[in-house]
């Protein structure tokens, strides 16, 4: 029978085995978990593939663990908010750093907005990063694993977006991540982690550039 007093978290399930193993977490802590996938980016002629392939895999680790699966098109917000503040700042000489802007301008709102709408009372990713709440202010801590410590990439975020958040394997160390993975038998204990720009991946940054540049 479904607990009244369970708290539900909408969790961005990228496919990955972090943010499984976070869902597998919550699930523990006995929180009531809806997985979401976000679908940010598809190629400038949906020609990039691989968002499909990462939404099987999280469908597949939603199905393992019984949770509930929704897809989020955030694609044009990531256009709009992301890719184009990168040319424009590589046009003007400049460094950027999407993936900063992509957590706070359409990962965190847009799913915490997604959230509301469904009834949770928060969001989750998987985050090596970490959450404190002391003198009634939350304080922004790095992961854990010093190595896959990602608060770099999220320290943009702000008092109302730290109030609403959890970072389940912020506290783990990646090869911890990996074992429980296993040890739960999830689809994606063995994939490999993400890496290049947010939701874009690993590309030839020089040709991605000389298309607007």
């Amino acid at each position: 029978m479904k607990s009244c007093n369970k708290k539900k978290v909408l969790l961005a399930l990228s496919g990955g085995v972090d943010s499984s193993v976070a869902a597998a977490l919550l699930l523990r802590q006995g929180y009531e978990v809806l997985g979401a996938f976000m679908k940010n980016w598809s190629g400038d002629q949906d020609e990039d593939p691989c968002w499909i392939e990462d939404r099987r895999a999280a469908l597949g680790v939603a199905a393992h663990l019984g949770i509930p699966f929704v897809t989020l098109d955030f694609e044009r917000e990531y256009r709009v908010q992301v890719v184009e503040y990168l040319y424009r700042e590589y046009a003007a000489g400049r460094t950027p750093n999407p993936d900063v802007l992509c957590n706070t301008e359409v990962k965190f709102p847009l799913l915490w907005r997604e959230a509301k709408m469904l009834g949770a009372e928060f969001i989750a990713t998987g985050h090596y990063a970490r959450i404190a709440k002391r003198g009634g202010r939350f304080h922004f801590l790095a992961g854990v694993d010093k190595e896959k410590d990602q608060s770099y990439f999220l320290h943009g975020l702000t008092q109302k977006d730290l109030s609403h958040t959890l970072f389940p394997v912020g506290g783990m160390k990646k090869t911890e991540v990996r074992k429980l993975a296993r040890k739960l038998g999830l689809p994606t204990a063995g994939r490999r982690s993400t890496r290049g720009i947010c939701f874009i991946g690993k590309i030839n940054f020089k040709e991605f550039l000389k298309r607007y540049i």
